[in-house]
């Protein structure tokens, strides 16, 4: 019995897939897609790219990119986050030999508190025994500067925008909207504050007191840092950025805030001068390896046939959460 030429079409493009498929399960080294998310502890390995200099010499620069929104929410290539991405790559550099200092190359308005502090933690760690030179580049403000504070040395474009140094919360109170549409919100709670920031209602002064006194506590923190490795006078934040303010990186090197201003060259010039490596020594940097999973991912993605221009300065997944405490240059948001 005589097939359709349809039919065999078919049939060739099923054998096709599956065969396309068998080989992407053998190339995926660790069976991501099917073994579940990615944990920190497993610690996978990113492939490495050659940048620039002499490929040949054995010790190297591993150039580490922190770019957008620091957010344990925005999903990572191998971890299961974009900062648990950078830990491990952090790491990874950490323990290489070959790797004589890490160049973290800073483009972010900030984000989240702990994510911006964990990140600052891990290059502590490293710079005890490896250098770590920080490229402020377009943005390095709020977040982005605190996590540069675990750096060695740094280095700002002159137009960079830097500082914010501060903290944020937002809330939205919609008691207004209810009222005109006839709502009420019915709430039950254990104690006075168990609704702290409840939307449907004014804030009482014991919240405000309350919210108030986090944002002071975390701003300690962040201060505090800043002062230390700044080695400010008086264990004080000079008083052209105590308030939050933004500045441009020759203002911070006038404020003391960064070590030099300049452009990526001269950060990486900075790096091989201070790791003691030749002026052509190689520069590496990380590229998360092939997972099955990416390319679900992709194929799953809503195609949109309209062509149109979309501006926007953090990912499509990310969003301010409303009591959720962020080291956040905020004006550099389209609000959504």
């Amino acid at each position: 019995m005589s097939r359709s030429p349809k039919f065999l079409i078919v049939m060739g493009l099923i054998l096709l897939g599956s065969s396309l498929l068998a080989n992407l399960l053998f190339l995926s080294k660790d069976h991501q897609f099917f073994s579940g998310s990615s944990h920190i502890n497993s610690a996978p390995s990113f492939e490495e790219e050659f940048v620039e200099g002499d490929d040949s010499q054995k010790k190297r620069i591993a150039k580490i990119d922190l770019f957008g929104v620091i957010a344990q929410e925005i999903p990572g290539d191998v971890g299961s986050s974009m900062v648990d991405d950078l830990i491990l790559q952090i790491r990874q550099a950490a323990d290489d030999d070959s790797v004589a200092a890490i160049l973290l190359h800073v483009d972010s308005p900030g984000g989240e508190v702990t994510a911006s502090d964990n990140l600052y933690h891990e290059l502590t760690l490293v710079r005890e025994d490896k250098p770590v030179i920080v490229y402020l580049d377009s943005v390095g403000a709020s977040g982005g500067y605190y996590t540069a504070m675990g750096g060695s040395h740094i280095v700002a474009h002159e137009l960079c925008i830097t500082g914010s140094i501060g903290v944020i919360m937002q809330s939205l109170n919609y008691e207004g909207l209810s009222k005109i549409l006839g709502l009420s919100t019915l709430t039950f709670k254990s104690g006075a504050l168990k609704d702290l920031l409840n939307p449907a209602r004014p804030a009482s002064e014991s919240e405000k007191k309350l919210v108030q006194g986090m944002i002071q506590e975390t701003f300690d923190r962040f201060s505090s840092i800043v002062i230390a490795e700044r080695n400010f006078p008086d264990h004080k934040l000079p008083g052209e950025v105590s308030d939050g303010r933004i500045v441009s990186g020759k203002q911070a090197l006038d404020l003391k805030l960064i070590d030099a201003t300049g452009y990526l060259e001269d950060a990486i010039a900075d790096a091989r001068q201070i790791a003691k490596l030749p002026e052509d020594a190689p520069v590496i940097r990380y590229n998360a390896p092939f997972h099955l999973s990416k390319l679900f991912r992709f194929l799953g993605q809503k195609q949109d046939t309209n062509t149109k221009v979309q501006v926007s300065l953090v990912p499509e997944s990310f969003h301010l959460q409303a009591g959720k405490l962020y080291y956040l240059s905020d004006h550099l948001f389209f609000r959504r």
